[in-house]
């Protein structure tokens, strides 16, 4: 045992050793080391809403190992270790550290990250990115078809290790990322009083990113569709799965599609979930993109681009205003204001393109690899299709590869599908094994990752009133819309309410059709509060309980400044 094992076993003083969360019946778990039920295990719901498939463990330990180096470098005192439990994701932060040397190590790492924050945009633009670009090309320049089956394996071997890199590049990233507009906020509360809880959030809106984009190049498109008559026909009439094919048969259809394959290469390397390597991309199936054009083009009149401009006009106007509120302040505050204000502002849109290039796109690549394995097992008749691979995993994967076609996976593979059917109609417990002991930290950085997940927020004693974090400012109201995963957005309809347990990159495109959004999970920092302020909408996020209290139909009206959803009808 460690000494960071045995720190986490001293009771507070005065208090008791805390004892493990009872589990739910419908929820067991079977600790295959004693050690694991001894610490906390909560359940990450903002990436990771559903059930993830077996083969996710080998990106399990790729997320730790990422962590674990880029903590090393930022001298961040902690370590993640994430795996599953009944198919659900959890992670369990570890302190490198007795309880006594976590301060002095947190003001190292803040030292640290300080340093981080002030090359934040030069850092990733002449460093990290171009690092990142050259395993995406590394992985692009491989024959899978070609190779034979040891080569095959060979290239697993890197793929996992340059996984593993790009997770490190992630977290390097991330960590200064988080801080700086967490630090921002907090000073510019300290200098002009609680006026808003995401007054300081606005002076780092309409830059853009790589996931506005995203929306913003679709939009485009959808322009382009409602130019040709036959092709808005043609996406009004048809059901997105449906779509392509009556698009074929005629010349200005055959021509939209090639624009939608110019767009899928470019943006639709992402999937409808975090970084699934077991879900299929938009670039495989794109019937998600083709019903965010089928809402574009109920929105003739919209244009925005003009709202990004006036998003950005607002941002010069009120940073002006804190500039002249400043002028009386000593040089060193107003230093540091603008110190904060440039790195939150790098931060808000490295936030997004880290996730589209590493999270997204480097999940598609690593799923390709996977997806390659899984055609010569369907062939050899190991499996029964392609994508029945995912329900191994890395060991399985790897002995099938040395036996096939002896190796018979699939009854295994049905064992498994089926436990994944059966837990996906559970509602996992927010966390389980047993909570530390103490009082959790309040350092910076451990702040920034609240407001990223979001803190429990205070309970409603109302059943008509939703309590949860301001993740967007403004009011809207609108009809409840509950959509458990994107296959279910086709019943968004403009102006309706988006009710999710959370929201990532490639959810966004549905923010230019929704009135406002309300989810389970995320804090005032995640990607679902970034991106609602870029589209300008109201978005109240880490409920905890609305898609479980909010049904169908129903109206809201969602206060994003105070965090506040109230069922009126």
């Amino acid at each position: 045992m460690t000494p960071e094992d045995e720190a986490s076993k001293t009771p507070p003083e005065g208090g008791e050793m805390p004892t493990p969360i009872p589990l739910p019946p419908e929820f067991p778990v079977t600790w295959e080391d004693p050690e694991l039920e001894q610490r906390l295990w909560v359940e990450d719901r903002m990436h990771f809403p559903e059930p993830v498939t077996p083969l996710m463990d080998a990106f399990a330990r790729a997320f730790s190992t990422g962590f674990e180096r880029a903590a090393q470098a930022s001298h961040v005192p902690i370590r993640i270790e994430s795996r599953s439990f009944n198919t659900y994701f959890y992670n369990s932060v570890v302190p490198m550290a007795p309880p006594e040397e976590m301060e002095a190590r947190g003001k190292l790492a803040q030292t640290k990250l300080a340093e981080d924050m002030g090359r934040l945009q030069e850092w990733w633009e002449t460093e990290l990115l171009p690092e990142v670009l050259e395993h995406m090309a590394f992985w692009e320049g491989f024959d899978l078809r070609g190779a034979s089956m040891p080569d095959l394996l060979s290239h697993l071997d890197d793929t996992l290790e340059r996984l593993a890199r790009l997770w490190d590049i992630h977290f390097l990233v991330g960590f200064p990322f988080l801080l700086a507009p967490s630090m921002f906020n907090d000073m510019y509360h300290d200098l002009f009083g609680e006026e808003g809880a995401l007054d300081a959030y606005r002076l780092l809106q309409g830059y853009g990113n790589r996931t506005v984009d995203a929306g913003h190049e679709l939009w485009t498109l959808s322009r382009t569709a409602l130019a040709s008559a036959p092709v808005r026909e043609a996406l009004a009439a048809h059901e997105p799965a449906d779509v392509p094919q009556a698009l074929r048969g005629f010349p200005e259809g055959k021509a939209f599609l090639a624009d939608l394959d110019v767009y899928l290469e470019e943006y639709g390397q992402r999937s409808d979930v975090f970084a699934e390597i077991g879900y299929p991309h938009w670039i495989e199936d794109s019937r998600t993109p083709i019903k965010n054009l089928k809402d574009f083009i109920t929105q003739p009149e919209r244009d925005l681009a003009a709202e990004l401009a006036e998003l950005a006009a607002e941002r010069e106007r009120l940073t002006g205003e804190a500039r002249e509120r400043l002028k009386g302040y000593p040089e060193p505050v107003r230093g540091q204001f603008e110190f904060f204000l440039k790195a939150a502002r790098a931060a808000a849109v490295i936030q997004e393109d880290h996730n589209f290039w590493i999270d997204q796109r480097g999940t598609y690549k690593v799923r390709r690899v996977m997806q390659e394995f899984g055609r010569r097992f369907a062939e050899a008749g190991v499996i029964d299709e392609r994508e029945d691979v995912f329900y191994l995993v890395e060991a399985e994967l790897r002995e099938t590869a040395g036996e096939s076609p002896q190796q018979d996976r699939r009854g295994l593979v049905a064992e498994r599908k089926a436990r994944m059917d059966h837990f996906r109609t559970i509602r996992p417990p927010a966390a389980i094994g047993t909570p530390p002991a103490g009082a959790p930290p309040s350092d910076p950085l451990s702040l920034a990752f609240a407001r990223f997940f979001g803190p429990p927020p205070e309970p409603s004693s109302d059943p008509k009133i939703v309590n949860g974090n301001p993740g967007s400012p403004g009011k809207a109201r609108g009809t409840a819309k509950v959509v458990a995963n994107l296959a279910e957005a086709g019943k968004l309809e403009p102006g309706d309410i988006l009710v999710a347990p959370a929201t990532m990159p490639p959810w966004t495109p549905l923010f230019a059709t929704v009135a406002a959004v309300v989810t389970d999970a995320g804090g005032a920092l995640s990607h679902a509060a970034i991106v609602a302020r870029e589209y300008n909408i109201p978005a109240v996020l880490g409920t905890g309980n609305a898609t479980s209290v909010i049904k169908d139909g129903q109206t809201l009206e969602v206060d994003g400044d105070a965090g506040v959803v109230r069922i009126v009808s």
